[in-house]
């Protein structure tokens, strides 16, 4: 039985509804004219550098901020690192960090199961079905989704002061993640044509790249993968993606062990995200990083092979 909005909820679902058109309408629209704009010149190492270097900043702030740090308090960190990851995250337009984490808390909870925001095996097994659950876990739900209750799933963030600044403030960084690479575009040429290709690349392309591998998570990665460990839902790894979601396609990985901060857990499953996490801690700037000991993997693998149930 579905329950009737309040007029707060049906206001904020509209603000919610904008802002997912414009995160995803913008983006695809400033790809595709990066594209049309290919046509008979090759794409520069200025738009290519730009491209990387913001998605390599914003897609390793997300996963090892607001997942792995804010989400899953896998590790502990100095809080100039906590808001450093926290703005830097937020310019991958993918909502507030405290909303973000909330979403996520309430996305394991439920994984796969009715309450789950975005799992694609809610709908009936017809072809149809399938396929509109494909689109509801990588788009569709973002535009339906009951806003998180914030309250219930994130009071430890909502304590931190410094952090609800930078929560309140996610359009300024989502609007900044925009305006570095039009200036350091506009520098480097040293024109308004470079500064043109800067925004083009490393901001609008940028976001648009960076969301699809960020929604291909909640959705290639619930219907598609390997399953090395057994869990209550679909989660499954995709190794061949992890380089570019920066261990996010280590999916089944993660859902067995969620509160570690090391999704690839065999030498042949790359993690980025970890790779960072490690740097940091050599640093002393991170702390207290939690990752299954061998025993609980080996455990685990024997448990898979007597055909214990998932738990």
């Amino acid at each position: 039985m579905t329950m009737a909005l309040s007029s707060v909820e049906q206001r904020v679902l509209r603000s919610r509804r904008h802002h997912v058109l414009a995160i995803t309408l913008a983006p695809l629209l400033g790809f595709a004219a990066a594209v049309w704009l290919l046509w008979g010149r090759a794409v520069g190492v200025e738009e290519v550098l730009l491209l990387a270097g913001m998605w390599t900043a914003s897609g390793l702030a997300g996963t090892v901020g607001f997942h792995r740090l804010f989400a899953h308090r896998s590790f502990r960190a100095r809080p100039a690192v906590r808001i450093g990851l926290a703005i830097l995250g937020s310019m991958a337009g993918q909502g507030p960090v405290i909303y973000w984490a909330a979403l996520h808390r309430e996305h394991h909870q439920y994984s796969d199961r009715p309450g789950d925001p975005h799992s694609p095996h809610l709908h009936d097994q017809t072809l149809r079905g399938r396929l509109a659950g494909a689109w509801h876990s990588h788009i569709g739900w973002m535009f339906s989704h009951r806003l998180p209750n914030s309250a219930r799933y994130t009071p430890d963030l909502l304590e931190d002061k410094a952090l609800v600044r930078v929560n309140n403030l996610y359009f300024v960084w989502l609007l900044l993640g925009l305006a570095i690479p039009t200036v350091v575009g506009g520098l480097w040429r040293g024109s308004l044509l470079g500064a043109f290709y800067g925004f083009l690349w490393g901001g609008l392309a940028r976001l648009f790249i960076g969301e699809h591998l960020i929604w291909s998570v909640n959705s290639l990665c619930h219907l598609y993968g390997t399953r090395p460990h057994r869990v209550l839902d679909h989660s499954a790894n995709n190794v061949w993606l992890s380089v570019f979601t920066f261990g996010e396609s280590l999916h089944n990985n993660h859902h067995a062990f969620p509160s570690s901060a090391i999704f690839g857990l065999s030498w042949w499953q790359p993690d980025p995200g970890a790779w960072l996490i490690r740097g940091l801690e050599k640093l002393g700037l991170v702390w207290h990083v939690k990752k299954p000991s061998p025993q609980t993997l080996e455990a685990r693998r024997l448990r898979r092979r007597a055909g214990a149930p998932a738990g």
